[in-house]
């Protein structure tokens, strides 16, 4: 805003003083102009009069008296800023001519231009009049040049001029500039003095709105603006700290509100499992005794006995999820080849596999040679080993395998593992339903799925996706994710090698070039 105010009245001066500057010169150089206009004009006249008065008898005498007359027309005590020139046209004869320039008072040379001469010969008695710049000391000086045609005594028709020094105008005219530049200097900077200090007062309540709001959004909720006068940078503040009350407070109620939730799911995940227990065995009991019932009776309990599986399921689920909430989870790290685990989970879901057709590709991506071991692949394996928690990545490979197989329509299934020197990465691509982008946002959330209404084959919780990746951010791993409808959906878990290896931005394996959801590794 200081700036753009800024170029704005320099430019508006610049105008301004351009405008005044011309007009303030059209004024001097008309007023000049009139003044040596009448000047000229009353001495061409006194000149012919001066020329019919002549007494003369030949061109001696002519000259002598003309000379005397020049001198006259000249001014005593005018100083040089007037010069009279009686100068011959061209064409002549010589017989008659008294000299081409009779007089000149002039300190430096005077040249009248060509096409004022023959402007005054075509004008005869009008007077011409024209602008000419002259050489002085090597300076040059503004003259005006006003010439008019006489008649001079036997020697014939003559033209006289009289020329002006402007040196005075223009010098006034140059303090008048200066002036004017000197004022605009003044004027723009203290524009932009005044416009930086109201800007100023105006953002300066606006940054500290931003600082507030900055410090709010790091957790520092108590945070207010200063409130000062009643004005509307007042009415601002107060209204922008009646907001951060009413965002803190909300804040508040949903942090203790989450609180209670988790505390809930803690508690009621741990209230269930002892009458879990004694449902589960009762189940047990009632499905061994099946055949001796009535075959509606036999249905039943089978239909209890696999709901309390799911039921354990659910609980198992949900009692994981509370110790993330709780900040309680902790990793059982061992080595482990990562391929033979994605293997047993290629194994686990053969049964399902085989139901819907699906064909499961596992690629296990050789290395000679364990880097991290240094010791050399045994047959089958590929140097793919990393410390990680056996349990928690089998349950992660598990539920990506499972997930592919029921949402791949049947279509193949592939399964990749590879590593490098720094982690070790699976990658589970199915080729079925596919996820938008709204769906690849969303996917990691608890308990949610992209179509709810959608036949399953399995049963399922809606957690299996969000404990997959809380188990890759304990290892300071990532859990990715890319799809396109009707195109299928990839997953790459990326986990480090070692506890104390730090991962990079890549992967041993590549995602497809699609969107891209990612679960950052944890601090």
């Amino acid at each position: 805003m200081v700036a753009t105010t800024t170029l704005l009245t320099l430019l508006a001066v610049a105008l301004a003083g351009a405008y005044l500057a011309g007009r303030i010169s059209d004024q001097l150089f008309d007023s000049r102009r009139d003044q040596a206009l009448s000047q000229a004009l009353n001495g061409a006249r006194n000149a012919q009069t001066r020329f019919d008065q002549f007494t003369a008898q030949d061109t001696y005498e002519v000259q002598q008296q003309t000379q005397t007359l020049l001198g006259q027309l000249q001014g005593v005590g005018v100083g040089l800023d007037r010069t009279v020139l009686l100068l011959q046209p061209p064409g002549a004869q010589p017989q008659t001519s008294i000299g081409s320039a009779l007089f000149s008072a002039s300190s430096g040379p005077l040249a009248v231009p060509d096409t004022l001469r023959a402007a005054v010969r075509q004008g005869g008695t009008t007077q011409q009049y024209q602008s000419i710049s002259v050489d002085v000391d090597g300076r040059e000086r503004p003259w005006l040049a006003v010439g008019s045609m006489v008649k001079v005594p036997i020697a014939g028709s003559y033209e006289l001029y009289f020329l002006f020094d402007l040196s005075r105008e223009q010098a006034t005219l140059d303090a008048v500039q200066r002036t004017l530049l000197v004022g605009a200097f003044v004027l723009v900077l203290l524009v932009g003095v005044v416009t930086a200090v109201v800007v100023h007062q105006v953002v300066q309540p606006v940054r500290a709105a931003a600082a507030v709001a900055s410090r709010m959004g790091d957790g520092h909720l108590g945070d207010r603006m200063e409130v000062r006068g009643e004005d509307d940078l007042a009415r601002l503040a107060a209204s922008f700290n009646t907001m951060a009350s009413s965002l803190q407070r909300q804040i508040t109620e949903l942090e203790q509100l989450g609180t209670l939730q988790q505390r809930f799911v803690s508690d009621v995940s741990h209230e269930l499992r002892t009458p879990l227990t004694t449902i589960r065995m009762a189940g047990e009991v009632i499905h061994d005794a099946r055949e001796d019932f009535p075959p509606a009776v036999a249905r039943s309990a089978e239909l209890l006995y696999t709901q309390v599986d799911r039921f354990e399921e659910l609980l198992a689920d949900l009692l994981e999820i509370s110790r993330y909430d709780a900040g309680a989870a902790a990793l059982d790290l061992e080595r482990v080849d990562v391929g033979v685990l994605a293997r047993r989970a290629a194994e686990g879901a053969l049964p399902l596999a085989e139901r819907t057709g699906t064909e499961l590709r596992v690629t296990v991506h050789p290395r000679a040679v364990d880097e991290v071991t240094g010791v050399e692949a045994a047959p089958g394996e590929g140097g793919c080993s990393a410390e990680v928690d056996r349990r928690r990545v089998e349950r992660v490979l598990r539920n990506l395998v499972v997930n592919a197989v029921e949402h791949g329509e049947g279509r193949p299934v592939e399964v990749d593992v590879a590593a490098d020197d720094v982690a070790v990465a699976v990658r589970v691509r199915d080729h079925g339903v596919g996820l938008t982008p709204a769906d690849a946002a969303r996917v990691f959330d608890r308990f949610w799925r992209a179509d709810p209404a959608r036949a399953r084959t399995t049963g399922g919780t809606g957690l299996g996706l969000a404990i997959s990746r809380e188990d890759a951010l304990l290892h300071r791993g990532r859990l990715e994710v890319v799809g396109r409808p009707g195109e299928g959906a990839t997953f790459l878990l990326t986990l480090p090698r070692t506890r104390d290896a730090q991962l990079g931005a890549g992967s041993p394996l590549p995602l497809r070039p699609m969107l891209q959801i990612t679960a950052a590794p944890r601090a």
